[in-house]
């Protein structure tokens, strides 16, 4: 990429402090006025395994990148395993008396972690420390950003812990400034301070959950959407919100959709096998017409697949999910802003519509740190839909739960209002809510539940475009796969390294889908009809919303790029491809 981009991975055994490692050098950099995205893998194992933990840098940052420049391996396996994934020109910290160089064509630098680690006061516990130190100093960075951060991080530690943790970091800043006189070939310095956030996906739904003003939360866990109930678990409650872990999944759907009946703005968060177990519950909500938002981070499959990786194949599933069909919506953030917004605009949806509106995030999003702009809780506003009052009733006579309205929208009452008893019942019913089997019922209820599609569609926002208006290829694409496509716009539109032209100002444009269903806004559609080539981009093998592309516009893609082996994409690999067909 871009050479003012610089990527850091660290990398050892589970229980190394990979993680804590990670997001504090992420932190650290995000302080010094830079944006940041981080990306972690691990396997799906108790205990054990190698775990590694990335940061991208860099003046502007949508997602990580690959080569990595500096490799900081704290185990042999590290340091062999990822060889294939260093720029030439690469470093690589080590500590020479655990960890034997098996190639010398990188730039090496032996740091005695463990050794520094004990002379600092510590154990080798603090040895990740030690590290961070060391990794700062090769990139010419000041070490005083993370004295600071390891400040506020052992707040509530002894004095014992902070000093052991401030010496261990100095330790290892101080050791490579003493040792290694050679210029690093990429730097770091200082920019002005900026008013950014670092934030997972995840947390940012769990801060859209709060400000779109759900009041209760239910998950069972399961990777990757864990992490939500962990920082609803905590923040929550403080504003009022019921948080609670149900026996199983299918008591998590249930417990929302019986909230929701009760007038409650209620969530839940999954997986994709979690999810396979509420299907049932799922109709439920269709046929009562009960609003409940789902949560769903992406993993892939099937039956328990890559638990700890990521992937964008659970489209069509949800799209189809329970039996017979029913309206339901489908949102899917690309950043950790989005996510934010829309987590509270799902939550007007699903009442202003009375269906199950999902959330559809994945592993790489949700779990991904990034620098984002402080978020605005005051554009947000919170819309319930229609609902009727005691007096509303007494005027009514009788009050039909079901009527059928030109928008399939009939309006609610909290139950307990005087006149407005009605039954929420899962059998097909009549206006009333009393069970009817007639074929006459059955369609005119089945259309009026239907006809939400139609108004919703009519509130959806268009697909969002970036680059120019008219270019010779548009890319679609959906979801997380926003931060690799933009940086990939990013160096097309940067000029070459020898000098030039810049390769790919006016040829190249960006349609990105968050509102997936409904589908196709009018003026989506009209885009992408009259787009001179498509190149759809999915972390699927089947190309799920391409096939949705070709069903409901009836335009078939020139060309697709899909990648489905648990791992997000690299904004290289978008470039090769964009370059390739440029090229013919």
């Amino acid at each position: 990429m871009a050479s003012e981009l610089i990527t850091i991975k660290i990398g050892g055994e589970a229980g190394f402090g990979i993680k804590v490692a990670g997001a504090t050098l992420s932190k650290v950099f995000l302080r010094a006025g830079y944006e940041i995205f981080d990306y972690s893998e691990y396997p799906s194992l108790i205990r054990g395994g190698h775990n590694t933990f990335e940061v991208t840098v860099g003046p502007r940052v949508r997602s990580c990148v690959r080569p990595v420049n500096l490799l900081i391996a704290l185990n042999q396996q590290t340091f062999d395993q990822h060889l294939p994934e260093l720029s030439s020109d690469a470093g690589i910290i080590f500590n020479g008396v655990k960890v034997k160089p098996t190639s010398k064509d990188f730039r090496l630098f032996d740091v005695p972690f463990s050794e520094l680690a004990k002379n600092s006061g510590g154990t080798e516990l603090v040895k990740n420390t030690v590290a961070l130190g060391a990794g700062l100093a090769v990139l010419n960075a000041g070490v005083e950003g993370l004295l600071m951060l390891l400040k506020q991080v052992f707040a509530k530690k002894s004095p014992q812990v902070i000093t052991m943790n401030l010496n261990a970091a100095s330790a290892g800043y101080d050791y490579v400034k003493t040792h290694f006189k050679e210029p690093f070939p990429y730097q770091l310095k200082s920019l002005p301070p900026r008013d950014l956030m670092y934030l997972t996906g995840n947390e940012a739904v769990g801060l859209g959950a709060i400000a779109g003003g759900c009041s209760a939360y239910f998950a069972y866990p399961m990777t990757p959407s864990s992490t939500v109930l962990e920082y609803l678990t905590k923040s929550g409650p403080k504003v009022g919100m019921l948080v609670r872990q149900p026996e199983d999944e299918i008591s998590v759907l249930s417990s929302a959709i019986g909230s929701g009946f009760a007038g409650i703005r209620a969530m839940v968060g999954t997986s994709g096998g979690g999810f396979s177990l509420m299907t049932e519950s799922l109709g439920l909500s269709g046929m009562t017409e009960t609003p409940v938002v789902i949560f769903m981070a992406q993993r892939p499959g099937p039956a328990t697949g890559l638990p700890t990786w990521t992937g964008q194949a659970d489209l069509r599933f949800l799209l189809h999910a329970g039996q017979d069909e029913f309206p339901r919506m489908i949102i899917a953030p690309g950043d950790a802003e989005e996510c934010f917004y829309f987590t509270a605009e799902a939550l007007n949806f699903a009442e202003k519509f009375q269906l199950p509106v999902f959330v559809l995030s994945d592993k790489n999003l949700g779990e991904g740190g990034m620098s984002v702009p402080t978020f605005d809780p005051a554009k947000i506003k919170i819309e319930r839909g229609e609902w009727l009052k005691e007096e509303d009733l007494a005027k009514m006579g009788q009050y039909l739960r079901y009527r059928l309205t030109a928008s399939g929208v009939s309006p609610r009452v909290l139950p307990g209002c005087m006149g407005g008893v009605h039954e929420a019942n899962s059998d097909e019913h009549d206006e009333y809510g009393h069970s009817d089997e007639s074929a006459k019922t059955r369609t005119a209820q089945m259309d009026k539940r239907m006809r939400k599609l139609e108004a919703a569609l009519k509130e959806v926002p268009d697909p969002k475009l970036y680059g120019p208006k008219d270019a010779e290829l548009t890319i679609v694409s959906w979801g997380s796969t926003k931060g690799a496509i933009l940086q990939a716009l990013e160096e097309l539109l940067s000029p070459p390294a020898g000098g030039g032209d810049k390769d790919g100002v006016g040829a190249v444009n960006f349609l990105h889908f968050t509102y997936l269903w409904p589908f196709p806004t009018p003026n989506a559609a009209q885009k992408l009809l009259s787009a001179k080539k498509l190149l759809v981009i999915e972390n699927n093998h089947s190309g799920q919303f391409e096939g949705l592309i070709k069903e409901h516009i009836g335009r078939v893609p020139e060309e697709h790029l899909r990648k489905y082996d648990g791992r997000p994409f690299w904004p290289h690999e978008i470039v090769e491809k964009i370059r390739k067909h440029l090229s013919n």
